[in-house]
C-alpha cells in the first residue's frame, strides 16, 4: 500500500503535500511524489525520509506530457497504491472552461479513491 501525492507548482503544494504525509502516517506506508510542475527538479527539503519513506517519479516538467495523463499513467502501472492525494484551489467556470483543470480530470478519472485538499481564497 503507498499513498501517491500530484505536487503542483503553485500554492496548493504544500496543502497536499502535507495532507499526503499525514495519510501515509496514519496508514503507516510509504509516499509516492509526482511533481507536476515546469520544474525539472523537485524539492525534497519538506520530506523527512525516516518519518515516511518516499519515492520521487521522476519527471521532466509540462513540455514532459500532459500532468493529469501523468498522474493517470503512474497510477495504472503501480497496484500498490491505495489513495491518491491532490491540492485544487477555486477556480471560475469560464477559467475551467478555458484552461481545463488537472485536479478535476484526476478526480473524475482516477482509478483509486482521492482526497482532495482544498486551499482558501488566493491573497
Amino acid at each position: 500500500m503507498a499513498i501517491m501525492v500530484a505536487v503542483p507548482d503553485n500554492q496548493t503544494a504544500e496543502a497536499a503535500l502535507t495532507a499526503a504525509i499525514s495519510e501515509a502516517r496514519h496508514f503507516d506506508t510509504g509516499l509516492i511524489v509526482i511533481p507536476l510542475g515546469i520544474q525539472s527538479t523537485f524539492d525534497t527539503t519538506t520530506l523527512d525520509a525516516s518519518e515516511v519513506p518516499y519515492e520521487l517519479v521522476d519527471r521532466r516538467g509540462r513540455g514532459d506530457r500532459d500532468p493529469a495523463e501523468a498522474v493517470l499513467d503512474e497510477l495504472d502501472a503501480r497496484s500498490d497504491v491505495s489513495r491518491l492525494v491532490i491540492g485544487m484551489k477555486r477556480r471560475s467556470r469560464v477559467g475551467k472552461a478555458l484552461m481545463g483543470s488537472v485536479s478535476q480530470r484526476l478526480l473524475l478519472d482516477s482509478p483509486v479513491p482521492v482526497l482532495a485538499v482544498k486551499i482558501g481564497e488566493e491573497n
